[in-house]
């Protein structure tokens, strides 16, 4: 008869941000170890609270499987001596396996037979297994952060102060730092009392009892539906921020929504300012009016019911009021600061102790993007706009705002450059130049706020991997990958005439004369180009299949524009085109004789047959339009153009023999395929194609 099993770890209050990722932990960590274990079981369901991390295991058997396995010893040559006794190995396989040697039996694999022995082995009780199994759970956990408490050695996100373990209603022996499970939980800090769970299909609802919802996808539910039921009552759009839903989620046990106002005086800070200031400091959803205009109230949820809300509204006003107070004495006194004298702070601000400070920093974006603007080719107005905005982009850095808010800096830039009197684009760019700051986010739209961004990202990420700071695994500290992505995002969506090289260039040029570089020249570009490289494949791996991308990369990826143009119509080709395989079946074949031709130059006399003749004569007239269509990133019509060389090399193979005795014939005959094989390589290694 099958069995719930219920493991609860009750603890001090777990930061929001370690808790799914501690519940998924939890219920992984318990469902290999009931497989690795032999118990069969119906599924594992997890369950969290900010005290709390649970799970339930529905339909455990009650013993595992029994299991015979066969096992393959060493060859029967090697398993018996001259005299056919056992030999050692034979012996030392069998005490390995726990069998007597007479058990074995021979069988022949690939032609050689081998002694083997079967393994039995009862399935014992799982009840006897638990304490061990679980315990082992708890023990294998990771965090971010782990804490120690009295005079233990164990290690936990946060101290363990009680543990109900049951297998059915039978509770299970386990201890761990002093704590012994037990059937009793307990409930809400202030609205509950302790729970007796009498099984564990009775979880959810003794501790719902006891005014704790543990189902975290019906808190969320629940905190939803007060949110949207508020909005609908006030006539309100209520911006929930999934990181800030998220967090709120593990910050309660029974959730309750309210309301509350702030003074409409500070509505004349910027927007943004005060968002950030609620939803940062204090963890309230801002309200905004039905064209985005923020209102002067806030929402936030309560852990707990919804007795004396107008009391806890006042307190939550209270402490935000003297929030947005520090945000406007803030906002007051940056004013008071010049541009020029906070870019005079960022001289004594360190950006690295390799490469400088800030200022250094500015001073490098400003090279980079004047680089950049001459090879994009922008007017004479929009390239000073560029300096300009490089010259001041980092100034906000040092205001008193950006120092309390990180996440503004550039939003400030823009908001002070603005009241200082620069031009509109200029005070916008300061604003883009840091997107996009994420996957998703939107890029630079100003010409200024483009180049600028693709200078700062290039400038780090060159700056970075000439000292040797160059992410290896899940360790990537300055967020390069990010800041390459980026890049490559801005390139494709401008569809910008500039190659990866191009901007490699830019920076490298600029950062030759770093004293402390590790790694320069062909190293370096070496080392960029295998970076941005996995960067644009996975870029192009999220919408074409990944032997298309592996061909279009082979080559090349230079012009990001360019690879995500080939990709799509080859993509369209190999799935809408039913006869295509056979184009990229010739071309294959033109590929692999192609890579035994010694010389490049082709003699027109030399092509004695009338299918060789029509070979060149096809290649000849399609070279120059092939061309040009991939240097206009007309990738559609290049293919058209290049699988329009099908018959000709069908008729070619068909009747031509490539290897001729004639050497000469057949250097020629070679040199033709090379020339075709050259073309269709500017496209994709169409040998990569998988079918």
């Amino acid at each position: 008869m099958a069995k719930d099993i219920l493991f609860e770890i009750g603890l001090e209050e777990i930061p929001a941000r370690f808790i799914r990722a501690a519940m998924e932990q939890l219920q992984d960590r318990t469902t290999k170890w009931l497989e690795a274990s032999r118990i069969a079981h119906q599924g594992v369901t997890a369950y969290a609270t900010p005290r709390r991390l649970a799970v339930v295991v529905q339909g455990a058997a009650e013993k595992q499987e029994d299991i015979s396995e066969e096992v393959k010893g060493p060859s029967r040559k090697i398993a018996l001596d001259a005299s056919g006794a056992w030999s050692k190995a034979a012996l030392g396989f069998a005490r390995s396996q726990g069998v007597d040697p007479e058990q074995f039996t021979f069988k022949e694999l690939a032609g050689v037979e081998y002694i083997y022995a079967t393994r039995s082995s009862a399935g014992v009780e799982t009840s006897s297994l638990l304490s061990e199994g679980l315990s082992g759970i708890v023990s294998a956990m990771t965090f971010p952060k782990n804490m120690r408490w009295g005079a233990y050695d164990f290690k936990f996100v946060r101290p363990i102060r009680w543990m109900v373990a049951l297998f059915g209603q039978e509770i299970i022996e386990l201890e761990i730092t002093g704590v012994k499970a037990g059937n009793v939980s307990r409930g809400h800090r202030f609205l509950g009392k302790e729970a007796v769970i009498t099984e564990p299909a009775a979880y959810i609802e003794s501790l719902r009892a006891q005014h704790v919802l543990v189902d975290v996808k019906e808190r969320e539910a629940l905190i939803l539906e007060q949110i949207n039921k508020l909005a609908a009552d006030k006539n309100w759009t209520i911006a929930i921020k999934e990181d800030l839903l998220e967090e709120v989620l593990f910050l309660v046990e029974t959730p309750t929504v309210l309301f509350g106002t702030f003074d409409e005086s500070f509505l004349n800070i910027p927007q943004d300012v005060l968002i950030t200031s609620m939803r940062e400091h204090q963890r309230y959803f801002p309200v905004l009016d039905a064209a985005g205009k923020l209102l002067p109230f806030f929402v936030t949820v309560r852990n707990g019911n919804a007795e004396s809300l107008d009391v806890i509204a006042k307190g939550n006003e209270k402490v935000l009021r003297a929030r947005l107070s520090d945000a406007k004495f803030f906002y007051e006194e940056d004013q008071k600061l010049s541009i020029d004298i906070a870019l005079a702070k960022l001289e004594n601000i360190v950006y690295h102790e390799e490469l400088g400070s800030i200022g250094d920093k500015v001073r490098r974006i400003r090279q980079i993007a004047d680089r950049l603007a001459g090879k994009l080719e922008l007017s004479a107005a929009a390239r000073a706009e560029v300096s300009r905005t490089a010259d001041i982009c980092k100034f906000d850095l040092v205001t008193q705002m950006v120092y309390e808010f990180p996440e503004l800096q550039g939003t400030m830039g823009e908001d002070y450059a603005r009241k200082a009197g620069e031009p509109e684009t200029v005070a916008k760019a300061i604003f883009e130049h840091y997107q996009p700051r994420s996957a998703g986010d939107a890029v630079p739209s100003t010409e200024a706020g483009l180049v600028v961004s693709l200078a700062d990202k290039i400038d780090t990420i060159v700056g970075c991997f000439s000292i040797g700071i160059i992410p290896t695994g899940s360790q990537d500290p300055y967020a390069l990958r990010r800041q390459a992505a980026g890049i490559v995002q801005m390139v494709l969506e401008h569809e910008l005439p500039v190659t990866l090289q191009e901007i490699f260039e830019a920076a490298m040029e600029v950062h030759e004369n770093t004293k402390s570089a590790k790694h320069s020249g062909e190293e370096l570009r070496i080392n960029l180009y295998e970076f941005f490289g996995l960067r644009v494949k996975r870029l192009l791996s999220d919408n074409v299949r990944y032997d298309v991308v592996d061909a279009v990369i082979a080559a090349g990826f230079d012009d990001v524009v360019d690879v995500v143009g080939r990709s799509r119509a080859l993509m369209e080709a190999v799935t809408a085109t039913a006869d295509f395989k056979i184009a990229v079946d010739s071309l294959t074949r033109v590929s692999n004789l192609a890579a035994k031709a010694t010389a490049t130059a082709i003699d027109p006399s030399l092509l004695k047959e009338e299918a060789e003749l029509k070979l060149y004569e096809t290649w000849q007239a399609i070279h120059t339009p092939y061309l040009e269509a991939l240097t206009a990133r007309n990738a559609a019509e290049a293919l058209a153009i290049l699988s329009g060389l099908k018959d000709a090399v069908t008729g070619f193979f068909d009747s031509v023999m490539v290897m001729a005795e004639d050497e000469q014939i057949r250097a020629n005959r070679l040199a033709l395929l090379a020339g075709i094989d050259g073309d269709s390589k500017a496209f994709a290694d169409f040998g990569k194609l998988v079918w």
